[in-house]
């Protein structure tokens, strides 16, 4: 079974500070050991739930010309859908095998940022499905703020610490798809070892083996969540403003046994993002004689940027 801890984001939002403290201990532990948490007591409903995986299986369905016209060019796949194989993990050359979409942010209050941010692509066949992607992408970004707000705690910050970066922050919703495999794959899996960019992602779909975690003794661990559980996940970013006190960790989704390849699974991840101009410098409090600082300063978007040109996703 997954050896990933347990969290209940009830106990935070309780109103009983035993409860609070708690969570937070928990998870501040969980992120320093292995950088993974399946959490329940999110904000996401059954029903939500449900209509959302009902919706991107009918765009999956789609006859492959019909999803093409939904692959925009020029914005290194931000937005709307991008096909089989196009993805690559960093350091591989070999395509993830999945096809993917991309709800991004629903900018409030910020003109300059909503003509910044590319444009949430409407599915014109689907009159249901932009409606659910949107009312997802708010519940997971609210169950975001308050992981975050513990993790604030846990690091000795004022708890809204992340409030302000997050708002309008530069957010990706990603619907996967990773189709029946019919031909032996060389050297491919359906997603390749890597860390997440960003500060924290929240994972729907990690029910039955296929997600792998690395540990700190470099054995891949399974990472499997009860339907009613969100994994979650530290990314880079979170990992270089804590100069690697909280983990990113490496991991991978394996290609299922042979006699299941004629299946298709879908896993929904959010990546949580803040704003461009976030400094992602080491935190005073997180350096010391026995742990120097690790990382240049730089700021949320130039780190991304770098990333995205090293995932083959834009051009240098």
């Amino acid at each position: 079974m997954s050896l990933v801890p347990n969290v209940d984001l009830k106990d935070f939002i309780s109103g009983d500070l035993n409860r609070k403290e708690k969570f937070i201990t928990e998870i501040g532990k969980a992120f320093e050991d292995i950088g993974f948490v399946a959490l329940s007591g999110h904000f996401l409903s059954e029903s939500l739930i449900e209509d959302l995986y009902t919706e991107i299986k009918k765009f999956f369905n789609l006859p492959q010309e019909v999803k093409d016209t939904y692959e925009i060019e020029g914005i290194g796949g931000q937005r709307g859908y991008t096909s089989f194989g196009k993805e690559h993990a960093k350091g591989r050359k070999e395509g993830d095998l999945k096809e993917f979409w991309h709800f991004g942010q629903y900018v409030e209050d910020n003109a300059k940022l909503a003509e910044a941010y590319p444009k949430n692509v409407i599915v014109e066949e689907l009159p249901n499905f932009n409606i659910i992607g949107k009312e997802t992408f708010k519940m997971l970004e609210k169950t975001a703020q308050y992981v975050l707000r513990a993790l604030a705690l846990h690091l000795g910050l004022e708890e809204t610490y992340f409030d302000a970066y997050i708002k309008n922050g530069n957010s990706i919703l990603r619907p996967i798809h990773y189709p029946p495999i019919t031909t032996e794959p060389k050297n491919a899996v359906r997603a390749a070892a890597h860390g997440d960019i960003n500060l924290i992602t929240l994972l729907m779909g990690a029910q039955g083996r296929g997600l792998q975690v690395m540990n700190h003794n470099g054995e891949w661990v399974d990472a499997i969540a009860r339907p009613d559980q969100l994994m979650i996940n530290v990314g880079d970013m979170l990992s270089r403003l804590t100069n690697n006190k909280l983990k990113s960790t490496i991991h991978q989704v394996i290609n299922p046994p042979k006699e299941l390849w004629g299946t298709s699974r879908y896993s929904i991840p959010f990546f949580m993002h803040p704003i461009s101009e976030m400094p992602l410098n080491c935190l005073e409090n997180c350096i010391d004689e026995a742990h120097p600082k690790q990382f240049e300063d730089i700021t949320a978007g130039e780190f991304l940027h770098e990333r995205l040109i090293e995932l083959g996703l834009i051009k240098e």
